[in-house]
This record gives C-alpha cells, sequence and structure tokens, in this order.
C-alpha cells in the first residue's frame, strides 16, 4: 500500500492553504528547487555546451519520457517530451490524418465532442484550414461519442477527462470501437496522467498527448509529451520537422529525414531546466501505486460531494456522481461561482473557476486527505450560508480564472 503520509512531505505548501488545484497546476516538490540549481550551477555553469554531451542533456527528452511513459501504460521508447501540449496535439493529430489519408483517402471527418478543451478544437480548426482538403471537425456530446464513429471519420481526438465536469471516457471501449470502424485515435491525458491508471498499450490507443504541470507537479509551462504506439512509429510523418527530429541532427543535410521511432517526434531544442524540475517532480511517483491513488481519489472526491451536498445549499453537482465515472476532480455550478470561487481563495482555500458558472477542485491523495476535505467544506459552507462572496472585489475578473 502506498504511504500518502510520505508522500505528502515530499511537496511546499504554504501555511494555511487548502490546495484543490492540483488539476491546474500542481504545487512545488520539494526537491525541484534544488535539481534547477544544481543543473544550472553544475551542468550549465561549468560545463557551458558541453552539457549536451556530458550532461546528458540530448538524451533527456526520451529519458524522462520513459518515466512519464511507467504512468501512463506506454512501453519504454514511446514517449518523448517537449514543447507544449498545443503542439504535441498538432503533431498527433496530423500524423494520424497522415496515416488513415494513405490507407482510405475518403475518410474527412475528425471527431472530438463537446467536453473537449477548446485549444485541441482550435488546433484542428487550423490544421485543416492548413490542409484544405475537405476535412472536417464534428464535435458532438460526450455521451454521443461512441454511436458517432463511422466510416467517415478518419481521427478520433478526445480528452479523456473533461476539465470541467471530470467526466471520464472509457478510452479502451471507443478505441476498439474506433478501429472497428478504420479510423485511429488521439487521446489527451492532460487530466489524466498522474490522476488515474492509464493503459495506452492495453487499450491500444494510437497516439496521446499529455501535459505534465497538473498532476505530475511539473511546474508552470512544464514540457508536454506525446505517445506513439510502436506499430505506427516507424511510419509516422511528423507534420513539424524539426532539427531535432532529423536523423541526423548535426549531419545539417538540407533535407529531412525522420529520426528512429519516436525521436522524429521531437521538434525544437528541449527546455533543459524545465525537464530538470520534471525529472525531480517524477521523484515522487517512486513506489506509488497508480490502483492505490485512484482508490484514494475516489474517496476523497466522495467525501467532499457528501459533505457539499449536505451543508451547502445551492450548488449543484456537475460531475458524474459514481467515482468510476470521473477522474480526480469535482465541480459544483454556481451562479455566482467565480466569486465564491474567489472567496474561497481568499480564505486559503483554493480550487479554480471554468465558465460559465463551474467551481472546480482537484483533489490528490499524495498531497491532500480527508482532513484537507473536511477543513475546505468548513470554509465554503461559512462563505455559503453568509453570502461571503456577494462583495465587488470578488466579482472583479482576474484574467486568469
Amino acid at each position: 500500500m502506498t504511504d500518502f503520509s510520505k508522500t505528502r512531505s515530499l511537496f511546499h505548501m504554504p501555511d494555511g492553504v487548502i490546495y484543490l488545484d492540483g488539476n491546474s497546476l500542481g504545487p512545488l516538490p520539494v526537491n525541484a528547487q534544488q535539481r534547477v540549481m544544481e543543473t544550472m550551477k553544475d551542468q550549465w555553469g561549468d560545463m557551458l555546451i558541453r552539457g549536451w554531451n556530458d550532461g546528458g542533456w540530448m538524451q533527456m527528452p526520451r529519458r524522462v519520457g520513459d518515466r512519464v511513459g511507467r504512468l501512463i501504460g506506454a512501453p519504454a521508447g514511446t514517449v518523448i517530451m517537449g514543447d507544449t501540449l498545443s503542439i504535441k496535439v498538432y503533431q498527433a493529430l496530423a500524423s494520424a490524418i497522415d496515416l488513415v489519408t494513405g490507407q482510405d483517402g475518403q475518410r474527412r471527418v475528425i471527431l472530438s465532442d463537446s467536453g473537449n478543451f477548446p485549444s485541441d478544437l482550435y488546433i484542428a480548426e487550423g490544421l485543416i484550414q492548413s490542409l484544405d482538403r475537405g476535412y472536417e471537425l464534428k464535435v458532438v456530446a460526450p455521451e454521443e461519442v461512441e454511436a458517432a464513429i463511422d466510416e467517415t471519420v478518419a481521427v478520433t481526438m478526445l480528452t479523456e477527462v473533461d476539465y470541467r465536469t471530470g467526466r471520464l471516457h472509457d478510452m479502451k471501449a471507443l478505441t476498439a470501437r474506433a478501429h472497428a470502424a478504420g479510423a485511429l485515435t488521439v487521446w489527451d491525458l492532460a487530466h489524466s496522467a498522474g490522476a488515474i491508471p492509464v493503459d495506452l498499450a492495453g487499450a491500444q490507443a494510437d497516439f496521446a498527448v499529455g501535459c505534465t504541470y497538473k498532476y505530475l507537479n511539473g511546474g508552470p509551462g512544464a514540457p508536454a509529451f506525446i505517445y506513439v504506439a510502436p506499430k505506427w512509429a516507424e511510419k509516422a510523418r511528423p507534420a513539424l520537422s524539426g532539427w531535432m527530429g532529423h536523423e541526423r541532427p548535426f549531419a545539417f543535410d538540407l533535407t529531412y529525414r525522420p529520426g528512429d521511432g519516436i525521436e522524429r517526434m521531437r521538434v525544437g531544442t528541449p527546455p533543459i531546466l524545465a525537464l530538470a524540475a520534471l525529472d525531480a517532480a517524477l521523484d515522487a511517483w517512486e513506489g506509488v501505486d497508480m490502483a492505490d491513488v485512484r482508490a484514494k481519489s475516489i474517496a476523497l472526491c466522495d467525501l467532499f460531494i457528501a459533505e457539499v451536498e449536505a451543508r451547502c445549499p445551492g450548488l449543484t453537482l456537475a460531475s458524474p456522481r459514481e467515482g468510476t465515472r470521473r477522474g480526480s476532480q469535482v465541480s459544483f455550478r454556481h451562479g455566482e461561482g467565480y466569486a465564491i470561487m474567489q472567496a474561497l481563495i481568499s480564505r486559503g482555500v483554493i480550487g479554480d473557476f471554468r465558465a460559465p458558472d463551474a467551481i472546480r477542485f482537484g483533489f490528490t491523495p499524495l498531497y491532500i486527505d480527508e482532513q484537507d476535505v473536511v477543513q475546505a467544506v468548513d470554509v465554503l459552507e461559512d462563505i455559503i450560508a453568509n453570502r461571503l462572496w456577494d462583495e465587488p472585489r470578488f466579482k472583479q475578473k482576474a484574467l486568469v480564472t
């Protein structure tokens, strides 16, 4: 059994704060600051440019990718780090479209759902316009995805856990459905990696992408990852054919030749300092069983729902009630949701708000326990019962919500 009392000590948490927003930005791992400082001083400082060889910088995206891969059910050598999630979505979707076009040029639908993160949809729209080949983005309600997968679909592009409500897609079933219809799959694991058990190999997913600044605690702007199934690793054509994805970057050829396997999904120079912070953050997962994380997170979410519904009238549950049907987050709806969340934050209970009316809370067993849950609801109850949110200062929208 995972000892979560020990993992809690691995994170810096400000005094007087109950942090329920790790689903948006994970807290600082206590060893990350030292790791980054060592990388700066001992490698960048003393090695200078020799760090690419002597410090192992060139291999870092692959090495850290394998560490992330162990948390998402990906075999060694199938995950690479670098760039942002939006770029990785573009890469995965473009490669998937290209593979399907080579097999069946008649398919022109990219299928997604209205619970997907808008950035993924924006990327798809931009790619479609650039290709100008008659592709279309079809967006359906989350519960309509399975029925919408037919012979017109080239690629399904889905986020496994809905960012607003935590609604959980059945990756294995929907992937099987897509394959039966002749389509490929792209899965966004932004709210899955480090939150729930993921088995990309077992689900036979084709492509997957994700960020590392949420449940993996890599820090603001931490590099994203991309997974390519082994059967596509030598066939996927990189739409962003960057220098680092070349077969021999330092041959300085004028013509692009893709690197071997997952290496071809590298684009630009890897962010070494950010990777150092992420590498340190991943130490917290050593010895942690994802099944234990899942069981504990469901229990924490269930406790939160029960406490809120018993003590905070006026809030409506927006997340699935059944724990196995959601990720590691819970959302409630209220017409003054933004003001309520700002009032909570002013009292040291940090969650976030998602338009139009959802207050959102993430539950990460590595540093959140039952006492935190009950204390957070104590504050929420006071704010709701006494309308403490009804102040002008809580209704002024900030740039980031």
